[in-house]
């Protein structure tokens, strides 16, 4: 029984000495390692606060390299770039031009090369013309040539008539009835004036967009004046089955010409419902006046030759026509 209690006591102790000496040796084979690699420096502790709030470097480290097959200090020397040199500016834009689309009808900046108009309206006597002429109507047609979108020419006909005032056609037929050889009786006395003329001059469109224009047109040309006097009469129609009938009409009874050198210019706006359409209607106001010669009054000679009872239609003549049309 002794025997077997020492035998435990034996075994117990051999195995706690075993334990204790394997311990030892691993404590002093971590030494060791230590020793051998260096002892490791303690790290410092972390503030998140200033690591956040810190300033963002981002300049390049020294030691950075890239890896390339062309080297590194190669690479170092490609990306060294100098802002003042134009070798190593990137090249200049490509340069555009407006868009071109001259053709046969077409100007290169799109506007067309011909224009046609054709128009009417009102003529309104100005100056000394308005002392024996009235308000009436007008006519215009003309075409012109387009250089570009603003400058252009045209060549028009204008018919401008007008009427008498009352005062001038009493004036005028107490002449003739004093006139006329054994009294002729005459109760009333109508007539009519008009210029018509043909003249070229310059447009220039100052305003231009998709749907309002505002220009200014000018011209020099011939004009020529004319006043006639009628009285009432009948005239008769025939027609081809031989049928005739009767109508009031007037007949001419003096007639004056006068042909003279003129000018004119204004000013006109154009509108159109439409952008892409081609078509522009147009209302433009223009002074006229023509340089006519004076002619004397004169009841004429023995054989009837220098008859000249209103020398009006031969004086200078203001006028202004306000016409309204279309231009396409």
């Amino acid at each position: 029984m002794h025997t077997t209690i020492n035998r435990n006591r034996l075994s117990t102790f051999m195995s706690r000495s075993a334990a204790v000496t394997f311990l030892a040796a691993a404590g002093t084979l971590g030494l060791h390692a230590q020793q051998s690699a260096g002892t490791a420096p303690s790290l410092p502790p972390i503030s998140l606060k200033s690591t956040l709030t810190a300033p963002l470097d981002l300049s390049t480290p020294d030691d950075l390299k890239y890896s390339s097959s062309v080297g590194s200090d190669q690479m170092a020397n490609a990306e060294t770039f100098n802002l003042t040199s134009s070798a190593d500016q990137p090249p200049p834009r490509r340069k555009y031009s407006r868009p071109n689309y001259n053709d046969s009808r077409t100007n290169a900046d799109g506007s067309a090369k011909y224009t046609f108009f054709v128009g009417g309206g009102f003529t309104l006597p100005v100056g000394g013309s308005h002392n024996y002429l009235t308000t009436s109507y007008d006519v215009q047609a003309g075409a012109g040539r387009n250089f570009n979108k603003t400058f252009g020419a045209v060549v028009q006909f204008d018919w401008d008539n007008f009427g008498f005032q009352t005062a001038t056609l009493n004036r005028q037929l107490a002449i003739y009835n004093a006139t006329c050889n054994g009294g002729c009786g005459l109760t009333q006395l109508g007539g009519t004036s008009h210029v018509w003329s043909f003249t070229v001059g310059p447009v220039v469109n100052f305003y231009n967009s998709d749907t309002f224009g505002a220009y200014a047109v000018g011209g020099v040309g011939f004009y020529h004046k004319t006043a006639n006097f009628t009285i009432p009469s009948i005239g008769t129609y025939c027609d081809f089955f031989g049928f005739c009938y009767q109508f009031q009409a007037n007949q001419t009874i003096d007639k004056y010409t006068s042909n003279a050198f003129g000018v004119n210019g204004g000013l006109g706006m154009t509108y159109k419902f439409s952008r892409f359409a081609g078509e522009r209607f147009f209302v433009e106001a223009r002074y006229v006046y023509t340089f006519n010669s004076a002619r004397a009054f004169s009841l004429g000679n023995a054989q009837g030759g220098g008859f000249n009872v209103f020398p009006q239609n031969s004086a200078k003549t203001g006028f202004i026509p306000v016409t309204f049309g279309v231009r396409f």
